[in-house]
């Protein structure tokens, strides 16, 4: 039986949140993510309905092919990147109730955290699409072999990497949005005190700042490790970009669904840099900070609108 454009359009977009998030959280981009989906959309669009029995799944795997695609040519170009890469954010609205935005659907995923996304971008392509596509959405290991062009043995090899990879780097669990909130309220009141010990104390030993500009912005250059070079660091900016101890600098705001702060640009003066926009956000792990993320590349940016 024959199926109708417009009724495949409408089956197709029963699963098309699904499918940004698949695509979102293979290429940590939500610019390749919606070129996936729109590519798998012409791909089902060329095919006959009647033989697939499993729209979602065929879907899900199609948009897995793709993505495979994406990130072999992002390790290429990532070659040639100015310093740390970072996910592209997804930024949505602090307060009010969740909406039907697609993004605000997909960040209540725990796998879009941003430091899972960080462990997700040290595999290798093919691990990252034998993990995800098995491990988070159940993709059969013979399907995902026949993405990959390999055996459905060398698939399960490609995913059980990817596991221990993240197993070894532990990325903490989401903490609750009240948790985050006091910990940030406290941490916001030690920067602006200026006090370096007060600030220590609320980073965790394995504390990492990671920024990521590509050389379009300031931030930091390197990964910096450890509670009190970190707070060194961010005590310093605070002197150098003259940033008040009163009043709010940035807007709260959810990124990949955790507390976050979106920072305006705030012009320099003769004694004191210029801020441009950002977005940072935090993870924390036994009650302290365990990992900031600035992404100050403005071409990360271009999609926030909060």
């Amino acid at each position: 039986m024959t199926v109708s454009l417009d009724t495949l359009a409408e089956e197709f977009s029963e699963y098309r949140t699904h499918l940004l998030g698949v695509a979102y959280r293979l290429t940590s981009t939500l610019a390749d993510a919606e070129d996936a989906v729109q590519e798998a959309w012409l791909r089902l669009s060329t095919v006959d309905r009647s033989e697939i029995k499993d729209l979602k799944g065929w879907l899900t795997t199609v948009v897995g092919r793709i993505c495979l695609d994406r990130l072999r040519s992002a390790a290429v170009r990532r070659e040639r990147y100015t310093g740390s890469w970072l996910p592209e954010p997804l930024v949505t609205p602090l307060s009010g109730a969740p909406g039907e935005d697609p993004l605000e659907t997909i960040v209540r995923d725990d796998g879009v955290r941003m430091a899972a996304l960080v462990v997700l971008d040290k595999m290798t392509p093919e691990q990252r699409v034998a993990f995800v596509l098995h491990d988070a959405f159940g993709v059969p290991f013979d399907e995902i072999a026949e993405t990959l062009g390999v055996s459905a043995a060398t698939a399960r090899q490609y995913a059980s990497r990817g596991r221990k990879a993240v197993a070894d780097a532990n990325p903490p669990p989401r903490a609750s949005l009240d948790e985050q909130r006091g910990l940030l309220e406290r941490f916001a009141a030690a920067l602006a005190s200026g006090d370096l010990k007060a600030v220590v104390e609320l980073l965790h030993p394995d504390v990492a700042l990671i920024g990521d500009a590509d050389g379009k912005a300031r931030t930091a250059r390197r990964v910096i490790h450890g509670a009190e070079k970190v707070a060194r660091f961010l005590l310093g900016l605070m002197v150098r970009y003259n940033l008040p101890d009163d009043v709010e600098i940035g807007q709260p705001v959810l990124v990949n669904g955790d507390l976050g702060m979106l920072l305006p640009d705030r012009p320099g003066d003769a004694e004191h840099l210029e801020m441009t926009r950002r977005v940072s956000a935090f993870a924390i792990r036994d009650g302290k900070v365990v990992g900031f993320y600035d992404v100050a590349n403005p071409e990360k940016l271009t999609r926030v609108t909060v």
